[in-house]
Order: structure tokens, then C-alpha cells, then sequence
């Protein structure tokens, strides 16, 4: 069966090459004429496809100059049909030996599909009512030197499809509109916290610590210093160090780097939305995350109702929230608040065959966690705000004025999936320097997650960080709920990827 898979390939590779090698005779041909496309500089387009077919009204008899993509071409004699593809539709063009004269008819029958050539006609309707443009002229604007996958087979393989986006926007249409509905999204969301007081910062990406989050990051050096530097695996903390400065909202939407495996949920760099507003805490978090998914839910698909991977998920406010410790007890009946101790918590997960990964994580709070994941996550499916998380896990949170194990943290789950992570903002820097600290001790027992010690930032909550909420959305993963993407790879234009070789 493999031996014959090979063989099929190989097959294919002689096709495409030979192929391949007759389009570069076209190429040297029309070099030699003096007719070398590459040596087009700019075409001038008056209209896109799209604009014509919406409005054919206005275009009928009009004359319009498009381009674009020849993905079809029938050749009949003295006329011919092609439909070019631009960048928000197709569009059908009818030329004829008449219109062109002959040589220039002559060298448009020997265009391939993939080339991308311009048009300059009036617009009309075929006898089929089909919108097209009658070419008065046709300009090759580029040789396609590669052909495009065939027509009916297509580019299915996922990983052929990931590395080579170029070629899935072309011939898989559908996966153009999930990224121009990504970039709906992103800017609804944009328009959202600006009409919230939101003001839109960047902050740097090299950083000489990892911090904000639980991660393992990347390393790179920089020469001129000569020092190791980390890229952000969070960006929270100059957030708040801006909120110190006396910004009262601020917001970053941008790429965040983390060490880590790679599966249908989980790419190295990521797109994350972190906002922080002074004087708020997480209960304001909740309120501004059921207004971006909602909102922007109705603003893009125009309902807050979405299906995904045939699940029907409602986004429209009023989601649930259920502290951690209840959430537990309304799965499994087990209730943490009748369990005092770590002693006890650790003997009650080992009745359980729940695992604890490392003796320095044996602590009520830390079996808490555990329970949480292996019990509860996967049964959130309609939106859920679970809140109050023990302190073992959340070293960046307030704690709880009702219980100091806990903090005032939640995160937002949606079919079984983390979507969000928000906290009323640890401001006490005697306490955020001990939960460091703690970190730190588990870096050094080996946890390439925890995280390192920042003076910086003890320093700037020193000078008086006001009570503050603070939220971060996962924005891929919005976008896959929004697009009903099965995968994180579908909601990115390049994935990372391993290397062929």
C-alpha cells in the first residue's frame, strides 16, 4: 500500500515538473518578444469583482478595468470564457479574436490557470444571466510558474494546507472569509473598549524576566548587551505598571510566545487581549466579557446563538457563575469547604487516582486545581464564569476577603474550554513579593513554568497601585468559537510548524 502511495507520488512530482517546465518555456518566450510580465510595474484597477456584482445597476455597459486570478478558462475557437478570481469574488470574462485582434488572442489562449492578468471591458450579462466583462484588452500581469492543485481534489492534506496558506486562500474560498471574519472580529473588539474609555498601548516584547503568567518561555540573546532575554509570555505586569502611572484603562492586543506543545487548542504564539481598568475589580471583568462575546457575536454573525462543532452555544448576557469549590461539589458531590487541611486533600485525591505531578504541589489548594480539571472543565458547555481560585495557583490575585486560601480570580469556559482569565489585582507588594518568592522556590526545584523574581514591579507597586481588575481573552480561540474552527491552526493564517526536512 505504501509502495504504491510512493509510487503515486512519484508519479505526480514527473507531472507537476514537466508541467512546470512548459510554463517556463511560456515564460522565456514571452521574454524573448519583449513581453516579460515581470517588468510590469502597477496596473490600474478601477473596480473589484465584488463592487461589480453588487451593483451591476450601475456597471451594465459601463467600462471597468479588473484583475485577478484565472481560475477557469474554456477555449472555443474564436472566443473564449474566463473567470478571474480577486480579492472578494470571481468574475466571468468573455474574449474574443474581434476585440483583441489576433495576436493578442493568440497569446491569451496560451495563459494557464494561476495566471494573474488584467481586463479591461464593459460590463453585461451572458444569455445564463451571468454578470461578466466583455474584454476589450488583456494584460498578463504575472506567469504562474506552479500549477494550482487540481480542481476537484483540491488541497485537503491539513499540513500541506497550513504551510502553504498562499495556495488555501486560492482554491479553498471558505478559508478566506474565517480570516476576514477574524479581522471583523478583531476590530469590533478594538471599537468596544475604545467606547469603554479603553486607551490601546504596546508594550515591549523582549523582556530580561518572564512574568505575568505560568509558562515555560522562550530565550533568545541580545549581542550588545550580551545578556539573555525572554519573549513575553504574558503582558500584564507593564500593563499594571501603566496603571501605577496613572492610566485609569488600558488595553494590548498583540502576539505572546510560550514554550509549549502543540495541539488543536495550543500554538507557541498566540494572539491575547489583556485589558486593565482601575478602581474595578473581577466582577467588572465578568461584565466586560460578556459584553465583547456578546456584542461582538451579534455585530459579526448578527446573533449571539452559535454552533460549535454542533454545539449550540448562547452568548448573550447573563451567563452562569459558580465559585470553584461549588462547581466541584455540584459534579461530584465532594465539598472543599468540609476539607481543611492539605493532609486531607492529598489523601482524598489519592482515593481518587488523582495524580499530583511534584511533592511541592501538595496543598489543599493545589488538589483543588486537580480536581477542577479532571472533573469539572469538561462540563461547562454553555458560558461559565468560575471564580474564587486557591491562591497556590493564582500568585497575581487578591485575595479573598471571605476566605484567604481563595482569590478573586475566575476564568471563562465555553464547550469545555478555557476561554479567558481575570482577576481583582493583587496591589499589596509585601504579599506579591512573598508569592513570588514561592515561585521562584519552584523554578528552582525544577518548574520551568513558575515564574521569576521582577524587583521592578515590587518597586512600582511601592509607589501605589489603586485597586484594579484585570482580564485576559485568548482571541484565537474566540475566533474558532465564532468561525466553528475545529482547530487553533484554522484561526491562524501560518501556524507554526515542524520542518519538512
Amino acid at each position: 500500500m505504501q509502495e504504491n502511495k510512493n509510487q503515486n507520488n512519484q508519479t505526480e512530482e514527473l507531472d507537476i515538473n514537466h508541467l512546470m517546465q512548459i510554463r517556463r518555456d511560456k515564460l522565456k518566450e514571452l521574454q524573448e518578444e519583449g513581453k516579460d510580465p515581470y517588468e510590469i510595474t502597477k496596473f490600474d484597477r478601477t473596480n473589484t469583482a465584488g463592487e461589480i456584482k453588487a451593483n451591476y445597476d450601475k456597471f451594465d455597459e459601463k467600462d471597468v478595468t479588473v484583475a485577478g486570478r484565472i481560475i477557469a478558462k474554456r477555449i472555443m475557437g474564436k472566443a473564449s470564457f474566463c473567470t478571474i478570481q480577486d480579492c472578494d469574488e470571481k468574475i466571468q470574462s468573455y474574449v474574443s479574436i474581434n476585440d483583441l485582434g489576433e495576436e493578442s488572442y493568440k497569446s491569451f489562449k496560451t495563459f494557464d490557470i494561476g495566471d494573474i492578468i488584467g481586463i479591461t471591458g464593459f460590463v453585461f450579462k451572458t444569455r445564463t444571466e451571468e454578470i461578466s466583462v466583455h474584454a476589450k484588452e488583456v494584460t498578463l500581469l504575472s506567469k504562474s510558474l506552479r500549477p494550482l492543485p487540481e480542481k476537484f481534489h483540491g488541497l485537503k492534506d491539513p499540513d500541506l494546507r497550513y504551510r502553504q496558506r498562499y495556495t488555501d486562500l486560492i482554491v479553498n474560498p471558505e478559508v478566506k472569509e474565517t480570516f476576514l471574519l477574524r479581522s471583523k472580529i478583531i476590530s469590533k473588539i478594538r471599537k468596544i473598549l475604545e467606547e469603554e474609555g479603553y486607551l490601546e498601548v504596546e508594550t515591549p516584547i523582549l523582556n530580561t524576566i518572564s512574568g505575568g503568567a505560568t509558562a515555560r518561555p522562550f530565550i533568545t540573546h541580545h549581542n550588545a548587551l550580551n545578556i539573555d532575554m525572554y519573549l513575553r509570555i504574558a503582558l500584564e505586569l507593564n500593563l499594571k505598571r501603566l496603571i501605577v502611572g496613572g492610566f485609569d484603562k488600558v488595553y494590548e492586543l498583540g502576539r505572546v510566545f510560550r514554550n509549549e506543545g502543540m495541539d488543536i487548542r495550543h500554538n507557541p504564539e498566540f494572539t491575547m487581549l489583556e485589558l486593565y481598568a482601575a478602581y474595578q475589580d473581577y466582577h467588572d471583568m465578568m461584565d466586560i466579557v460578556e459584553k465583547i462575546f456578546s456584542q461582538t457575536s451579534k455585530e459579526v454573525l448578527g446573533t449571539t446563538k452559535v454552533t460549535y462543532q454542533g454545539q449550540e452555544i448562547d452568548l448573550a448576557p447573563g451567563w452562569k457563575r459558580i465559585s470553584m469549590i461549588d462547581a466541584i461539589k455540584e459534579v461530584t458531590g465532594i465539598d472543599f469547604n468540609e476539607i481543611q487541611t492539605d493532609e486531607e486533600a492529598v489523601e482524598l485525591a489519592k482515593s481518587k487516582n488523582i495524580e499530583i505531578p511534584d511533592k511541592t504541589k501538595e496543598t489543599r489548594g493545589d488538589v483543588i486545581s486537580l480536581f477542577f480539571d479532571e472533573y469539572v472543565e469538561s462540563t461547562l458547555i454553555q458560558p461559565t464564569f468560575v471564580y474564587d481560585y486557591p491562591v497556590e495557583i493564582s500568585p497575581l490575585a487578591k485575595k479573598s476577603p471571605k476566605d484567604k486560601r481563595l482569590t478573586e480570580r475566575f476564568e471563562v469556559f465555553i464547550c469545555g474550554r478555557e476561554y479567558g482569565n481575570a482577576f481583582s489585582e493583587l496591589n499589596d507588594p509585601i504579599d506579591q513579593y512573598e508569592r513570588f518568592k514561592k515561585q521562584v522556590e519552584a523554578r528552582e526545584a525544577g518548574d520551568e513554568e513558575a515564574g521569576m523574581m521582577d524587583d521592578d514591579y515590587i518597586h512600582a507597586l511601592e509607589i501605589g497601585l489603586p485597586p484594579t481588575g484585570g482580564l485576559g481573552i485568548g482571541i484565537d480561540r474566540l475566533i474558532m468559537l465564532l468561525t466553528d474552527s475545529a482547530s487553533i491552526r484554522d484561526a491562524l493564517l501560518f501556524p507554526t510548524m515542524k520542518p519538512l526536512n
